[in-house]
């Protein structure tokens, strides 16, 4: 299942590896059905009938002056998680990359927003028992500031050993990059900070022939917290920093002719951020 968009000379396509609804409280604790099926431009697309967040786990392929950037890298296979429907996954991403046109070896940049679980799973596979980089040809961009958050304070309990198995061996083999949360990787792409739900978690801006969009990452994770911006995740790193970077990355593109890809968001997936009232809402 995929999805395409266009912005200016540059193509975005969505893989998707895993879609499906979830009880809000997995993923947003405040989220209960009954304050989910108040906000009634959620429905259809983004909330079920019984108030469950319709959400996805995909990543996103953005072709740019003859390079592919790879945003996230969603799950992968192979890995022991302490959530059980993402350990030891036998998903067929790769098989998806290579029918939508985008075999492993054609992707020159892995881009991760953070360092969390379901943004770094396919940057390794499993090899003859080893994790090997998925992506032979890529250079993998990992914020500086994330990198040195996560290399003091890995957080195992929660997820498994994430960075054992999917960080290290990227920067073991000497294919990753750590740069700045503002970093530029041509003049059609670049990071935008957006820290709170980790140290040094970061959106990515996308403008060329005078046409902008953005993806998200974890900085929201579905279309609700639009509407209440104050709703946290279970994981943010520093919720009233979190909680500070929604209002003020919505108060920026509101009204905007930007295009806001999410990263978690079910399809339509991406959408227009306009005002409702005192807070926001997607317009697809």
């Amino acid at each position: 299942d995929m999805a395409d968009w266009q912005i200016g000379d540059v193509k975005i396509t969505k893989i998707i590896e895993e879609d499906s609804p979830v009880p809000g409280k997995f993923v947003l604790p405040e989220a209960t059905p009954e304050k989910l099926l108040e906000i009634d431009w959620l429905s259809p697309n983004f909330i079920t009938d019984r108030g469950w967040l319709k959400m996805s786990i995909h990543a996103l392929i953005i072709e740019t002056q003859g390079v592919k950037i790879m945003v996230d890298t969603c799950l992968g296979n192979d890995k022991e998680r302490t959530t059980e429907a993402w350990a030891m996954r036998k998903g067929s991403f790769l098989e998806d990359l290579v029918a939508a046109g985008h075999p492993r070896e054609s992707i020159d940049y892995v881009i991760c927003t953070h360092l969390h679980v379901d943004h770094v799973g396919w940057n390794t596979m499993l090899v003859d028992g080893e994790w090997v980089p998925t992506f032979p040809n890529a250079r993998y961009l990992f914020g500086k500031k994330e990198w040195e958050a996560w290399e003091k304070e890995p957080d195992t309990e929660h997820f498994g050993p994430v960075l054992e198995d999917s960080v290290k061996p990227v920067i073991d083999a000497g294919l990753a990059d750590l740069v700045a949360c503002d970093h530029q990787v041509n003049d059609e792409v670049w990071f935008e900070p957006t820290h709170g739900h980790t140290a040094g978690h970061i959106s990515v801006r996308i403008s060329s022939g005078g046409e902008d969009a953005v993806i998200t990452g974890d900085m929201t994770h579905h279309p609700c917290q639009l509407a209440r911006p104050e709703w946290s995740c279970f994981a943010d790193y520093d919720p009233p920093k979190a909680i500070d970077t929604r209002w003020d990355f919505y108060a920026k593109y509101v009204d905007k002719p930007v295009l806001v890809i999410g990263t978690h968001f079910s399809p339509p997936t991406a959408g227009y951020i306009v005002a409702d009232g005192e807070r926001y809402k997607l317009k697809c």
